[in-house]
């Protein structure tokens, strides 16, 4: 049976979320807080010496995570300065491609670009390079939104740059190339579901629709 701090966690961390009162962000920050204040003074089981080594644990695969964005970044200026996303719009405009082939491309494109940039990147450099191609070819902006969404998510979890990849590395001490091994499974069965999201438009959109989506 869960102890009432235990099931204050999920009130904590969710109720700022959902009220408006913080970011995600902010509120893991709150509910780590929440969890240091129980630990100590309620269940005292954390002492100077585990906290000062939590800390130090916790400043070392922050650091280590910030070095990959900060390569990433710079990597991130190349492309926008080379001006590459306008660059692939007009040559996918060269093809003439129909809706579906579109968007079959538009994947390839990015899961090739998830491998080597940050996702960030992607959705606010290269996919509104995009948008008015899709939005001539009839192509619903949502469900357009949802395939470059799930392309990013991929990207998070594809070497040689999956950013995923680094964090768990670094918060397990695994070699990346048994992480990698390990998530491979996973990633095949979501470049399934990728695929069927692509295809089939109405399995994005249905829910949008139950609530007055009139795309």
């Amino acid at each position: 049976m869960l102890s009432f701090p235990a099931l204050m966690m999920p009130i904590v961390l969710l109720g700022g979320i959902y009220g408006g009162a913080t970011t995600p962000t902010e509120a893991a920050a709150v509910a780590a807080f929440y969890a240091l204040l129980i630990s100590a003074l309620l269940y005292r089981n954390v002492s100077l010496n585990s906290l000062y080594t939590s800390l130090l644990s916790s400043a070392r695969t922050t650091a280590s995570i910030g070095m990959l964005i900060a390569g990433a970044l710079v990597y991130n200026y190349v492309v926008t300065i080379e001006n590459i996303p306008t660059s692939l719009n007009l040559w996918l405009e060269g093809f003439e491609l129909s809706p579906i082939a579109f968007l079959l491309t538009v994947n390839v494109i990015l899961l090739v670009l998830g491998c080597l940039l940050e996702g960030t990147t992607i959705l606010l450099v290269i996919v509104p390079v995009f948008i008015p191609t899709a939005s001539a070819l009839g192509i619903d902006l949502v469900h357009f939104g949802i395939v470059c969404v799930v392309n990013i998510m991929l990207g998070l979890i594809t070497p040689p740059y999956g950013l995923l990849l680094f964090v768990m590395t670094a918060i397990s001490g695994q070699p990346l190339k048994a992480i990698v091994r390990e998530v491979l499974p996973f990633l095949f069965a979501l470049l399934v579901a990728l695929l069927l999201i692509t295809l089939y438009p109405d399995l994005s959109l249905w829910l949008p629709r139950l609530f007055g989506y009139n795309g």
